[in-house]
């Protein structure tokens, strides 16, 4: 296309962040009028020129004349419109949309309307299964008739099932195959509406924006759906991710399955090139990836191998049990003979403070937070631990207040009953901020009941892994002494 002014409505969505993307770097003017109901500007495009604002306003907030206009902006999910206020519905489907067609009336511009392929489903019964199914095959109509009744260009899209990056992932206007690697992601059963045997053909966002700019250039009239051809049922989407699934009652408005008929489309030059299970096979192997490359852990200590005490024997001991953990490791010099010793275990990297001398310790707050602020901007941490509640638990809080890094605290062999009342009063500000803690002995666990009145700590995220963790470690360091 050669440059031209368009406006996207709803240009901070999902699909229309996406069609943003592509059009600015195709050269084009881009104007996105967006009131944000489940836009996103962390979904802006540089380049992009972002209005905030109701459809229903279009002509205070866009005052050119464009070129092409793209009508997205609309509310969008079949089941919800049950249970959201139908005002709703009807504000940003038929009050929004009318304003933008006689918006498109008055700029004699070419318009492509985001149609929703529910009216065809379930043999064209689709249409009034729902208030927004309704509003949407009825706005259809009425943009056919303003092209007839004022002599207006338009195409009419219809999209099928979208899904790619960016896709809202949990609320309630999240999408299935969002919903669904969402849950895969955090490792929750899969959750499926009944019967799960109702079918959907998947089309990736890239091939819906290719189909967009296509009928934006070419398509004229109605019936451009843009859909892959090959359907799935919901059960088989979530086979392809595995796991655990769970079964939830069925909802009202929810089709059982939908024709595709994408041939207008293709005469265009239009082929889908994302196939779902590749995709999602991708996306499985991406997890494992990132969850192997994220099982790191960033350890406090104010001593390490091979000045070593009970607690640090036990750490060691734990390293060497879970050789597929990184550990990097902050602790002092402390003596000549640390210096320059190196790391017990392939999977443990150590970074020392301090010029070698027991006064090291009092460095470890500040230096020690340093060094772990600059391997946070390198690292992906699960969490960060603190061996012992003292100087390394400092460096940990300096670096909790910075990052918002989960803390673990582990009490190791502290005798809290022999401590005087200034460091019982320290010891209680440095457990306030501790997301988990762990005692090692059960005189310990009598005695911080004191201390931790009043307190509650988070929890926050890689609290299994961290459980896990701390059971083993209590296990190895009783068993030690």
């Amino acid at each position: 296309m050669a440059r031209k002014i368009i406006l996207v409505t709803g240009g901070a969505g999902f699909i229309g962040s996406h069609l943003c993307a592509r059009l600015t770097a195709e050269g084009h003017r881009v104007i996105s009028l967006d009131n944000y109901f489940t836009g996103s500007k962390e979904n802006h495009i540089a380049g992009v020129e972002y209005r905030e604002g109701h459809t229903k306003d279009i002509e205070r907030h866009v005052p050119e004349i464009p070129d092409l206009i793209y009508h997205l902006g609309e509310y969008s999910r079949v089941e919800k419109s049950f249970e959201d206020p139908l005002e709703l519905v009807w504000d940003l489907n038929k009050t929004g949309t009318f304003a933008v067609l006689e918006f498109w009336r008055k700029r004699k511009s070419k318009l492509v309307y985001a149609g929703s392929s529910t009216k065809f489903s379930d043999g064209g019964l689709g249409r009034d299964q729902s208030p927004y199914a309704w509003t949407k095959a009825s706005n259809t109509e009425l943009v056919k008739n303003y092209s007839t009744w004022f002599g207006l260009t338009y195409a009419i899209t219809y999209f099928y099932n979208v899904y790619g990056p960016g896709e809202m992932s949990f609320g309630p206007y999240a999408t299935l195959i969002g919903i669904f690697t969402g849950e895969f992601k955090k490792g929750e059963p899969l959750t499926i509406v009944a019967p799960g045997t109702q079918t959907r053909n998947f089309t990736h966002v890239d091939d819906i924006v290719e189909g967009l700019v296509l009928v934006g250039e070419r398509g004229e009239g109605d019936d451009f759906g843009i859909g892959n051809d090959t359907a799935f049922s919901i059960l088989d989407v979530a086979q392809m991710l595995g796991g655990e699934t769970v079964m939830l009652a069925e909802r009202k408005g929810n089709r059982l399955n939908s024709a595709v008929d994408n041939s207008k489309i293709r005469s265009l030059g239009w082929l889908p090139r994302v196939s779902l299970p590749e995709y999602l096979k991708i996306l499985v192997s991406q997890e494992r990836e990132t969850i192997s490359a994220e099982k790191r852990i960033i350890v406090f200590a104010p001593t390490f191998y091979p000045v070593e005490g009970p607690a640090e024997k036990a750490l060691v001991s734990l390293m060497q049990k879970m050789p597929d953990i990184q550990f990097d490791v902050i602790t002092t010099t402390y003596s000549k003979e640390a210096k320059n010793s190196p790391p017990p275990f392939p999977n443990v990297r150590v970074f020392r403070v301090g010029t070698g001398n027991p006064f090291d310790k009092y460095l470890l707050p500040i230096l020690g937070a340093k060094k772990a602020k600059e391997l946070c901007k390198q690292e992906t941490y699960l969490f960060a631990w603190a061996l012992m509640a003292s100087y390394g638990a400092l460096a940990a809080l300096f670096l909790r207040r910075s990052t918002n890094l989960p803390l673990l605290i582990t009490l190791a062999d502290q005798d809290i009953s022999a401590m005087p009342w200034y460091s019982r009063f320290i010891l209680k500000r440095i457990l306030k901020d501790a997301d988990q803690l762990s005692t090692t002995t059960t005189e310990q666990d009598r005695n911080i009941s004191g201390i931790r009145r009043g307190i509650t700590a988070t929890s926050r995220g890689g609290d299994a892994f961290a459980n896990a963790l701390r059971f083993m470690y209590t296990d190895i360091f009783r068993k030690g002494v």
